[in-house]
Formats: structure tokens, C-alpha cells, sequence
């Protein structure tokens, strides 16, 4: 997912998302330490794709962007 197709999403949706990437990468962690993990790059993308959203979690916090679809 591209860094600016996250700012088209409200909170919730974010939250939903975080919460799904990070059930997904425990899954994989899990997988890695099975050895059966056919993509070992999604690993990192995903890890990636968490920072992202919680950065943009985290810039709507501050106020530093504001949540889509909410009036100035």
C-alpha cells in the first residue's frame, strides 16, 4: 500500500487495518520460525506498512493532518 493511499482512510478504518497487519505479521513471524514462509520480503513490507499507519494514527493525534472527511 502507497503512503498516500493511507490518508484517504478515517481513524477506524486505520485502527481495523494496524490491528489486521498486526495479527498478519505474527502469523508470518510464526510461519519463519516454522519454516515455511514462501515470502520472506512481506515480512518486511508489512512491518513497513505498520509504521505507516501508525505514523499517520499519529500525525491525526497531534493535529498535524487532519482526519479525511472532517471539516476545517
Amino acid at each position: 500500500m502507497k503512503t498516500s493511499e493511507l490518508y484517504d482512510f478515517s481513524v477506524e478504518a486505520l485502527q481495523n487495518k494496524l490491528a489486521d497487519n498486526e495479527t498478519e505479521m505474527a502469523n508470518l513471524r510464526f510461519q519463519k520460525a516454522l519454516q515455511q514462509l514462501e515470502k520472506p520480503t512481506r515480512i518486511r513490507d508489512l512491518r513497513r506498512e505498520i509504521a505507516q499507519i501508525k505514523t499517520r494514527l499519529h500525525e491525526i493525534e497531534l493535529g498535524i493532518r487532519e482526519e479525511k472527511g472532517k471539516e476545517a
